[in-house]
């Protein structure tokens, strides 16, 4: 259903004109979508491990799962960073600004169903961001474009690569757990969720910088962020 919005947002994110900059942008953003990945885990094992004592079956395989999954995604924020660096830009630029309420959506829904539904949300959430990593050509494409050394590309080359195998591994566990229709829905709806916000967030990386106006030229609205 939402696919073909998703696959279209990313087309034109990845057009020519401007992409050294929204390349930029790309890094800083995703710096911040990645960096939650391993508390989150951290978060759904430790509360999964708690509901081990009112004998949740799905307790021991996905403690195990995200154990493993965590060790498998640490440092991968880092290597925004040194991307971010190569590319031209400093490490200040992914950690200084406040992230966006698309990426606080993203990534914020998990905080709630974790916490007060089940911790199994986070495999539809999982799901997407593995489920639609780069493109194996996409690499090539960023290089020829911007003329970026390979130093600059690194998350994007391993990620095209990585991704298959952990969503093998993904899908493997979800045919193993003992899903009642309910937690069935629970991943169905985060993976809904994870992947409009992912186009919401891709369409707004994909709109050229607007030329800042003026102070005083024009309306400003309270959050002081453009619809």
């Amino acid at each position: 259903m939402l696919e073909p919005e998703f696959r279209s947002a990313t087309a034109h994110m990845w057009r020519t004109e401007g992409l050294l900059p929204r390349y930029r942008s790309y890094l800083c953003t995703m710096h911040a979508v990645i960096r939650a990945s391993v508390p989150l885990m951290e978060l759904a094992r430790d509360r999964v491990r708690q509901q081990a004592f009112s004998g949740d079956p799905l307790a021991a395989p996905l403690a195990a799962y995200l154990e493993e999954h965590i060790q498998e995604e640490e440092g991968h924020d880092d290597w925004l960073l040194e991307d971010l660096r190569a590319a031209g830009g400093a490490a200040g630029d992914a950690l200084g600004p406040q992230p966006s309420p698309l990426v606080a959506s993203l990534v914020g829904a998990q905080h709630y169903w974790i916490e007060h539904h089940h911790p199994v949300a986070l495999l539809g959430y999982i799901a997407v961001l593995e489920g639609y990593a780069p493109s194996p050509g996409l690499t090539g494409h960023i290089a020829r474009r911007t003329g970026l050394p390979a130093a600059a590309l690194r998350t994007v080359q391993e990620h095209s690569v990585l991704d298959t195998d952990h969503l093998d591994e993904l899908y493997a566990l979800l045919d193993r757990l003992p899903l009642t229709r309910e937690l069935e829905a629970a991943v169905a709806v985060s993976a809904l969720h994870s992947l409009d916000a992912l186009t919401r967030l891709f369409v707004r990386l994909g709109r050229s910088a607007a030329t800042p106006s003026p102070r005083g030229a024009g309306p400003v609205s309270p959050m002081g962020v453009t619809p």
